[in-house]
């Protein structure tokens, strides 16, 4: 017999099993059939979610009862940014490099060697430790999915280590071994192939959702490029690529041939390259999507992508962080929206489109980027009334508060 007198005995709490976000401004839901304009913007409105999912959205006044009020006050919501392109997973600084490119010295991918090192220096831990930092720097800033590629360990147990380490992070790993050639295979890129689509896939594979290789000068050709994708195919993995960062090269038309859900930086392009992304969104199947990393051209200050011809020709386009240590240490991506609209000619909405919407399509997503019932409840509550802010305040804080699938992760409304 319990001998707690019965006024102290703690009570059962009760279990909430649904939200509803209320007094929501303006909700960007990424769905033109529930609101206007590019992002689906239904003013005034509500959103009820229920087991991680969002149940229902639209005008407030029909909103549903729900067990749990949240009050919006008036404020902006949109979806959890969706960051299909990041390289968090790696030790060292690079910001020598970084002055130094300031001063006049231009980017070469050959710098990727400097954190090769530093990361396989580091410890398991040091390597775990240094991501989860950042992914809850890039959390507490409005990203909710995130994709992690390898690429800094370039040795068979440091790429597995680094995926390892990846995957306790998120789904969306990728195996990017083919990122530079190491030293120790310095004049054998061919061997260093052999040795990627061989004993490191081998190893790798189990950890991964995707495979990726830099095709550009100074990192694969086309014929190494697409040995690798059909190889990381082969192991069941999905094929994205680097390519057209440092000038113009086979990257875009390699990454359509090969039916990759993206081609990323896609900073030199010509006609063909801006054609081939077209007709693949016009096409049957899932199309190849622009990847625009706007962080990087700002980073190493080279040209930005064309993204109005993208745009005007109909391509998919996403926007993503690309956080890294060499080319563009930002967690931000609402720098990456502001840089967009006012470097790359693109249109506020179809900025916060592309780093929402743009980011679930290059990664074959279609539960995520989008606030529609059924969709994951990643939420963001901004600081703002509409979309436009994260263009029109650069540099300020604007999350109030970030849900992931219907749980409280950063902030607070």
């Amino acid at each position: 017999m319990s001998t707690t007198p019965p006024a102290t005995r703690p009570r059962p709490v009760p279990a909430v099993s649904s939200v509803l976000i209320d007094d929501i401004g303006v909700l960007a839901t990424n769905d033109t059939a529930l609101g206007a304009g590019e992002l689906g913007e239904v003013a005034g409105a509500a959103l009820v979610v229920e087991s991680g999912r969002v149940a229902w959205c639209g005008p407030r006044s029909r909103a549903p009862a729900a067990d749990v009020r949240v009050d919006a006050a008036g404020r902006c919501v949109i979806p959890g940014f969706v960051d299909s392109h990041s390289h968090i997973v790696f030790a060292g600084d690079r910001s020598r490099e970084f002055g130094a490119r300031m001063s006049g010295r231009p980017y070469e991918a050959g710098g990727i060697r400097t954190t090769v090192a530093a990361t396989r220096g580091a410890s398991d831990t040091e390597l775990l430790g240094n991501a989860t930092r950042l992914l809850r720097e890039a959390r507490a800033q409005g990203t909710t999915t995130l994709e992690v590629k390898s690429g800094y360990g370039l040795s068979v147990a440091d790429e597995e280590r680094c995926l390892r380490a990846a995957a306790r992070l998120t789904g969306e790993v990728t195996f990017l071994g083919a990122h530079v050639v190491p030293p120790e295979y310095e004049g054998d890129p061919d061997g260093y192939v052999d040795l990627v689509t061989g004993a490191m896939l081998e190893a790798c594979a189990p950890h991964a959702r995707w495979v990726d290789v830099f095709c550009e000068r100074g990192a694969f050709d086309e014929d190494q490029a697409r040995r690798v994708l059909r190889a990381g195919r082969e192991r069941g993995l999905l094929p994205r690529v680097h390519g057209n960062q440092l000038g113009h090269g086979p990257g875009v038309r390699l990454a359509v041939q090969e039916g990759a859900a993206s081609v990323d930086h896609c900073t030199h392009l010509a006609d063909g390259d801006v054609a081939a992304l077209a007709d693949s969104a016009a096409g049957a199947g899932p199309a190849t999507v622009a990847t625009l990393l706007p962080g990087v051209d700002f980073s190493t200050r080279q040209p930005y992508p064309d993204a109005r011809a993208l745009l005007d020709a109909g391509a998919r386009v996403a926007l993503a962080g690309d956080c890294n240590p060499g080319s563009c240490f930002t967690s931000s991506m609402a720098l990456c929206i502001a840089l967009a609209v006012r470097e790359m000619r693109m249109t506020p909405e179809e900025a916060v489109r592309a780093a929402t919407a743009g980011g679930a399509q290059a990664l074959r997503r279609d539960d995520v980027g989008r606030l529609s019932a059924g969709a994951r409840a990643d939420i963001v509550l901004l600081e703002a009334p509409n979309p436009v802010y994260l263009a029109y305040r650069p540099g300020v804080p604007q999350v109030a508060a970030v849900w992931k699938d219907g749980e409280l992760v950063a902030g607070r409304p």
